[in-house]
């Protein structure tokens, strides 16, 4: 039973850390600075990081250890949270970039819909 369960932990990692590198591609192509790294060639971490704009930043790890969601501005954590809730907050984020983009200049923001 715990070889199956750790085989499907592993298989959770892989696909969550290939949806961070889709993201990643979408919101650069979005304009946004976007960047997923990963250590090697298992796909078994990832460091997903966006900036948002105005020093806004948000940085989702993964890893076999835990997945966690920061959320910084001007250099200060505004929001830190893990496992389910961390990957909640990576699911607000993905259902804004599905929003049409509205055609403006400057400095893009994304907004947390409450």
């Amino acid at each position: 039973m715990f070889l199956r369960l750790a085989h499907q932990h592993r298989q959770f990692v892989q696909d969550l850390v290939m949806n961070l590198q889709a993201l990643a591609i979408v919101l650069e192509r979005r304009g946004y600075l976007a960047s997923c790294y990963t250590c090697g060639d298992q796909m078994n971490s990832a460091s997903f990081m966006v900036s948002l704009g105005n020093n806004h930043l948000i940085r989702f790890l993964v890893s076999d250890y835990g997945i966690t969601w920061t959320e910084m501005r001007d250099d200060r954590e505004l929001m830190k949270l893990e496992g389910a809730e961390a990957i909640n907050q990576l699911q607000e984020l993905a259902n804004l970039v599905k929003q049409p983009t509205p055609v403006s200049s400057g400095n893009k923001t994304l907004v947390k819909r409450s």
